[in-house]
């Protein structure tokens, strides 16, 4: 057993381990902090929150979470350098805050427009959402400047702070008896930004003196990149808000398809843990001009991403239409196991779209991944709109607009790096003959 968990350890990129603890927290607040919502509030009430969460866990990390990729691929290449990161600090807090500030600006005129085509009119969920998308900012900008900078103790701990606080705060929720959907969806704008509080002085000391970045490096690619995401969070999350705008009175069906998302998505939490050291490490391996290393990184990420995909999708295939009752307060069996099945194929192909995108992003092919992305969100739209049973399309489009950015992007990485294949069967069999039994158990 010792020797297998060796291996696995070995097929990680490097800071995964430190990273796993709190992903695993922050998976867990997010299942707690709906299922307690379920519990708690009416069916009305809790439809509001599941698309608030999901709004946050799609625009708010299509907005953010890019600023988080290219301050991690722009930091490792300069610690490979031997540059600091004091300057990349300064002017990315600049540009996330114009960033933020536009976004609460949008949100603000369009607050009565907004909330009653999403949250029966409640203008209040509005500014909840506004706060929690100032939590991303601050999470996802310093949690950049970890990565990038190798700091994965830290990183996992600002994960592990924000589910940790989430859980509580949902709980006290439930038991000082505030049955409001404002009162649950505040938790996501608190838990983040103590949890960036907590981290805050281990990042100031980890950054140090440096060459200026021009603002061009800075946000060059990040508007690229930002779109990719957008669209990459609407291919994930699309299902709830589809079915939000084709079935607006079936709350019922709402709540379920969110609680049957976060069940069918437990693989992606743990794929989070793999996100952040990934880039890192294919970044500083490109910098440095090991290619073995890139490609052997790569090869032996998708296997592990195969394997996470079986170890969650089986038990949600045949459990999920009764967990969802029993964990989320569901009120009646609105999905089967085919529909699971369905969401779980969708989620494995999500996984291994956002390993192919990375390595598109170290490339500096931005413009490839968001065209790969535009591939599945348009089969997904042509799918959704199509005649049918609402839950039905929602999910076949998931699954298989997923599916078709997958083969866009193998497309592209084979079109635009024709050695790519050979590299990465040739430095996978390199490294394991120099790496040891470990690496390359796994790599074979």
């Amino acid at each position: 057993m010792k020797s297998l968990l060796n291996k696995l350890s070995a097929a990680l990129p490097p800071g995964t381990v430190a990273v796993a603890g709190g992903t695993v927290v922050l998976g867990a607040a997010s299942y707690v902090h709906l299922g307690v919502a379920g519990h708690s509030l009416s069916t009305e009430a809790m439809a509001n929150v599941s698309v608030l969460w999901t709004i946050v866990m799609s625009v708010g990390i299509g907005v953010f979470f890019p600023i988080e990729q290219e301050l991690t691929r722009i930091v490792s290449a300069r610690v490979v350098l031997g540059q600091g990161s004091a300057p990349v600090l300064r002017r990315a807090t600049l540009l996330t805050g114009g960033i933020l500030a536009v976004t609460l600006l949008v949100l603000g005129l369009g607050a009565g427009p907004l909330a009653d085509l999403l949250f029966h009119g409640d203008r209040a969920l509005v500014a909840a959402l506004g706060g929690a998308f100032a939590g991303m900012a601050a999470c996802y900008l310093t949690r950049g400047l970890l990565a990038g900078l190798g700091r994965f103790g830290a990183y996992g701990t600002q994960l592990a702070v924000d589910g940790g606080l989430r859980i509580v705060l949902a709980f006290a929720c439930a038991v000082f008896g505030l049955h409001s959907a404002l009162a649950f969806s505040l938790i996501l704008a608190v838990a983040p930004v103590v949890a960036t509080l907590v981290t805050l002085p281990a990042l100031l000391r980890a950054v140090g003196p440096g060459e200026p970045i021009a603002w061009r490096e800075l946000w060059g690619g990040l508007g690229l990149l930002v779109c990719a995401t957008l669209l990459s969070q609407l291919v994930v999350n699309a299902a709830v808000m589809s079915t939000k705008l084709l079935a607006p009175t079936d709350s019922a069906l709402i709540a379920a398809l969110m609680s049957a998302l976060v069940l069918a998505r437990v693989p992606l939490f743990v794929f989070g843990s793999l996100q952040a050291s990934l880039l890192s490490g294919l970044s500083a391996a490109f910098t440095a001009g090991d290619r073995t290393a890139f490609w052997a990184m790569l090869r032996r990420i998708g296997l592990v991403v195969g394997a996470l995909g079986l170890l969650g999708g089986v038990p949600a295939t045949v459990l999920g239409p009764w967990l969802i009752e029993v964990l989320f307060g569901a009120e009646e069996p609105v999905l089967g196991c085919l529909d699971f099945f369905l969401l779980s194929a969708g989620t494995v192909a999500y996984m291994f779209a956002m390993v192919l995108g990375q390595a598109l992003m170290v490339f500096k092919r931005h413009n490839l991944q968001l065209l790969c992305w535009a591939v599945g969100t348009a089969v997904l739209v042509g799918i959704t709109l199509a005649p049918g049973d609402v839950a039905l399309r929602v999910i076949v489009a998931y699954a298989l607009g997923s599916t078709a950015t997958v083969l866009a992007m193998l497309a592209a990485l084979r079109l635009s790096f024709p050695g790519a294949a050979a590299a990465a069967g040739e430095g996978s069999r390199q490294l394991a003959d120099a790496s040891g039994p470990g690496v390359g158990a796994v790599g074979r």
